[in-house]
């Protein structure tokens, strides 16, 4: 007896997935090429790629499994030669057909076009906003969460530049969460967090409201973005703010400026002049790279530009109410009366609805196009 033909949808489906697994082949013989090997840059880029494939790669293989265990198993329900056997294929196909539904709905998600920076260090910028000192020391408690979080994650966290306020909070903090996947998840984070709570020099109890942005932004590489040294004005100057015996008292401080777009970055966390430059650099190519993907952002549709996450920091995205013990997301609604645990970094639950709400929005857009 001949095969079954497989589904229409099927098809569609295993076409889409023969042209990922080849393409993740020919990076795999790419990547195991010596001269490959002499170019970091270039391997960096091929690996990044082959990563960002292999999870496909992966569940297509058990697509592909799946689908000829079903074809198996209708021929010899079609055959109808051995009764036994036939109840055999019949129970087999009863726990089939599920779990090829099952991969194809985790297919789907890993079809959706990635954010090729998800697998990117991410660069947090927090500063404090409305509510004077009372921001500030919620801009701290904010650089807490994401130095637990990145702990919670075994990432790395690394302090860029940073200027105190008197009351010992932050005016602004930035830093740098390296580990996989980083941006991807941090990402969500960009928009305006407020904060509800009784400050400590609050004597008659009043409840005041204060906030604190914070900007998310990819770590860009060399091959991202290429800064001309003649496009920048380099100022050092001495540090101010507390500092231990060098840092107060020699021009270790570094001003950035970068002429083409008026960007301006300093840093002053360094005894170091060089390692203090090394920082600002680092900053500076994340900006020019959120800067230069705004701008291809600002073609698309209006629908495309409105991305949960995307970073529109006159947003108010989160709220922390201490007298109710809760935390708000309002771009899902999502709410948990777990505080003290969203400020030791468990902010897991909103990230990882931000993060299906972000795929549902991008399944149905790409429905959308398909049907247009």
């Amino acid at each position: 007896m001949g095969s079954v033909a497989p589904l229409p949808g099927d098809v569609n489906m295993l076409d889409r997935l023969t042209g990922i697994e080849s393409r993740y082949t020919e990076l795999s013989e790419r990547l195991s090429d010596p001269e490959i090997a002499k170019r970091p840059n270039e391997f960096q880029r091929l690996a990044r790629e082959a990563g960002d494939l292999r999870a496909t790669v992966e569940v297509a293989g058990r697509y592909r499994q799946a689908l000829a265990q079903r074809e198996e198993a209708e021929q010899i329900i079609g055959a109808g030669d051995d009764d036994e056997l036939i109840e055999l294929a019949k129970a087999e196909l009863e726990e089939l057909v599920p779990a090829i539904g099952d991969i194809e709905a985790q297919l789907k998600v890993l079809l959706i076009p990635k954010d090729p920076s998800d697998s990117r260090n991410a660069i947090v910028e927090v500063r404090a906003g409305a509510g004077g000192d009372e921001a500030g020391l919620f801009a701290s408690d904010l650089y807490r969460l994401y130095e637990r979080y990145a702990e919670r994650n075994r990432w790395t966290m690394e302090p860029l530049s940073s200027s105190l306020n008197p009351s010992g909070g932050f005016k602004e903090v930035i830093f740098m969460v390296s580990g996989e996947g980083a941006f991807g998840r941090l990402k969500f984070e960009s928009g305006v967090h407020r904060v509800q709570r009784v400050p400590k020099t609050e004597a008659s109890g009043r409840i005041h409201t204060s906030a604190a942005s914070v900007a998310v932004l990819p770590e860009a590489a060399d091959i991202d973005i290429q800064v001309d040294p003649e496009d920048l004005v380099i100022d050092v100057y001495r540090s101010s703010g507390p500092g231990g015996q060098s840092v107060n008292t020699t021009d270790s401080a570094v001003r950035i400026t970068h002429k083409p777009s008026g960007l301006v970055v300093s840093c002053q966390d360094e005894k170091s002049q060089l390692k203090n430059k090394a920082k600002a650099l680092k900053v500076l190519r994340a900006r020019l790279l959120d800067k230069e993907k705004a701008e291809q952002e600002a073609k698309m549709s209006q629908e495309r530009r409105q991305q949960i996450g995307s970073g529109d920091r006159s947003a108010k995205i989160r709220t922390y109410n201490f007298p109710q013990g809760r935390v708000t997301d309002h771009r899902v609604g999502v709410s948990l009366h777990q505080l003290d645990d969203v400020l030791d970094g468990g902010i897991d639950p909103f990230v990882d609805e931000l993060t299906n709400a972000d795929q549902e929005r991008r399944l149905g857009q790409r429905g959308t196009d398909a049907s247009a």
